[in-house]
């Protein structure tokens, strides 16, 4: 059965499941409402004005650290993330996605996370600055918006970070945390854990000049197995008449998170937005249990989706377009923007079994097919070492003489 065949079945289930989600927001764990009801409406997206094609370029932890630099100041850091900006703002971008909260710890001044190992080295040693306030201000200063990109569940995956400090959740709160083979993360079952991711995104909201906060496509992970059984359990001995499978259940328990991150940003009285960047092949979320459909076409999870879609156009498992043309046929909830994560790095790579060698306009003819389809209103390209990489050069100048001169 094609997708546009099962949209409708699938969208009365999600629907359903929606509806028990916010069945659960008991007052105890609901987020209390705004004093100011004219603030909520501030921070929901103006429909009324045009809006800007957004021409993202993810950032990530990796090429933000400094970790193994000799200097660590705040100025070399200032001259580094300043470098970026106007390498990206001068190649025709707009904003910038950048990764703050990688491992349940902060490139920022947190009172609720650890400092980032990426920054000093060690995670609980903090810099001497303030990394998230040196990039917006740096972004301010080249009209670029800036996304604060957080990780939301994981703690650690594999041997990274190698050490969790003292004050990491894990150390002090290790019921509240899974453990699987490939690392741990934040139970999404758990109100404790949901408030402290809630919290977490709330604080970077209301002490920073961010334009955005964005989700990337970790939810569950595909080694989660047995992990969680014993809170399913517990689930189900508490719904016996209404209990829901295990698939369901956890999807259920990251919409709960999701729909309560949406609607206390709304509340907040800041014009923040919120996106979540899942996995570019429809099929595979539900892997993690991702329950992309209902974010896209049910309004109170996101305000942008920006699926992942890092293949070339004749990758023979799945190719741009024919994925590109699966979120569209998704039936997008007022005031659900939609963008495409374009993959920079594969660029000049035999990535996609060969299918990105010898071309040098892959980008630029999936560009080309993004802006034929109004259900896209831009693109977001991982990530920023493609600008800078000699093999991708070619791909990179060809996109960007797209739309450089606007």
């Amino acid at each position: 059965m094609r997708l546009k065949e099962i949209v409708p079945i699938v969208i009365s289930i999600m629907l359903f499941a929606a509806s028990v989600a916010f069945s659960v927001l008991t007052p105890e764990t609901a987020p209390e409402p705004s004093e100011e009801p004219a603030k909520e409406v501030a921070a929901t997206v103006d429909e009324t004005e045009p809006q800007q094609e957004m021409r993202g370029v993810w950032i990530t932890y990796m090429e933000l650290s400094t970790a193994n630099e000799d200097n660590k100041s705040e100025a070399a850091f200032r001259e580094k993330f300043a470098h970026m900006a106007y390498t990206c703002k001068t190649r025709g971008f707009n904003t910038l996605v950048v990764q703050v909260r990688p491992f349940a710890d902060a490139l920022y001044r947190s009172s609720l996370y650890p400092a980032s190992h990426v920054l000093t080295g060690v995670q609980g040693e903090a810099a001497d600055y303030d990394a998230l306030e040196v990039m917006c201000e740096i972004c301010g200063n080249f009209g670029l918006a800036i996304h604060a990109w957080v990780n939301p569940y994981r703690i650690k995956a594999n041997e990274t970070p190698q050490e969790l400090c003292d004050e990491n959740i894990y150390v002090k709160r290790p019921d509240i945390c899974i453990e699987t083979d490939s690392g741990i993360i934040l139970d999404p079952s758990n109100e404790d854990a949901r408030k402290l991711i809630e919290d977490g995104v709330l604080e970077i909201a209301e002490k920073y000049d961010v334009d955005g906060i964005q989700f990337d496509d970790y939810f569950y992970p595909t080694d989660v197995g047995e992990a969680d059984y014993g809170e399913y359990t517990e689930y189900l001995d508490s719904h016996p008449a209404s209990g829901l499978s295990l698939e369901r259940w956890r999807e259920l328990n990251v919409n709960i998170l999701l729909s309560e991150i949406h609607l206390r940003l709304q509340g907040c009285g800041k014009n923040v937005v919120f996106g979540i960047s899942p996995q570019g092949n429809l099929d595979n979320n539900a892997q993690l249990s991702a329950d992309v459909v209902s974010w896209c076409c049910i309004k109170g999870f996101a305000d942008y989706i920006c699926p992942q879609i890092y293949f070339s156009l004749d990758n023979p498992k799945l190719g741009f377009e024919r994925a590109a043309q699966d979120w569209c046929d998704l039936p997008l909830a007022e005031g659900v923007r939609l963008y495409a994560g374009l993959a920079g790095y594969k660029s000049g790579t035999d990535a996609d079994e060969g299918t990105w060698l010898g071309q040098s306009d892959i980008l630029k003819a999936e560009y080309n097919i993004l802006k034929k389809k109004n259900e896209f209103s831009g693109f977001m390209l991982y990530s920023y070492s493609s600008l800078k990489n000699e093999d991708a050069a070619e791909e990179i100048d060809n996109l960007c003489r797209e739309f450089e001169s606007d």
